[in-house]
């Protein structure tokens, strides 16, 4: 098995790739959707970051409002650092379950934070997805309907992309065409699954 750790900012088309790599076989483990799973009601996880963070983040069903909690985090470093020390281990532990039960010849660990984290560490390849602040900006407001200034705090909260070019052993340029974007990440899975039936 080769494990993928595919990463990138927001709004560059991290999911877009985990989708293109999904079709050529792989399987994706989305680290956010691991994070719902660990912040549901009646979660350990869950109990600490309404402790942390309060009751008025739940929804009326009683659930986190992630969009509430969003706006706390994203306009306060040391309260996104907070909540990361809550989150962070819990859904680090679920993911290597998750990969550990896998049959597929490749998984794609796919997180925002894959290096913040620390998890890069227990990846083969890591693969980084780039576009241009103005494209990141752009799809947010279109996509997300957020403000622009709400879209740039956001980018801004996440720091350079250089941080994270640093660990890449492959970089998917995202700023042009899909099929762009695809023709890259064809060639990069090839060279993959080659080095995979040598090894």
């Amino acid at each position: 098995m080769i494990v993928i750790g595919l990463t990138g900012n927001i709004a560059c088309g991290k999911s877009v790739v985990a989708n293109m790599l999904r079709d050529l076989g792989a399987e994706v483990i989305d680290m956010d959707k691991v994070a719902h799973q660990v912040m549901a009601p009646n979660t350990p996880t869950y109990a600490r970051i309404v402790e942390e963070f309060g009751p008025a983040i739940l929804t009326d069903s009683g659930e986190i409002d992630r969009g509430k909690l969003g706006a706390i985090v994203f306009a306060d470093p040391s309260a996104l650092a907070r909540l990361d020390r809550i989150v962070h281990p819990s859904v680090l532990e679920r993911t290597d379950e998750l990969v550990a039960r896998s049959t597929a010849k490749v998984v794609v660990v796919e997180a925002i934070k894959l290096i913040e984290s620390g998890y890069h560490k227990k990846c083969d390849s890591i693969w980084v997805v780039t576009c241009s602040k103005k494209q990141q900006i752009m799809r947010l407001c279109k996509d997300r309907r957020l403000s622009r200034a709400l879209a740039l705090m956001r980018i801004e909260a996440q720091g350079p992309p250089e941080h994270k070019l640093r660990y890449a052993d492959v970089v998917i340029d995202n700023s042009g065409t899909l099929e762009h974007t695809r023709q890259q990440v064809q060639e990069n899975w090839h060279k993959l699954i080659q080095r995979l039936s040598t090894s």
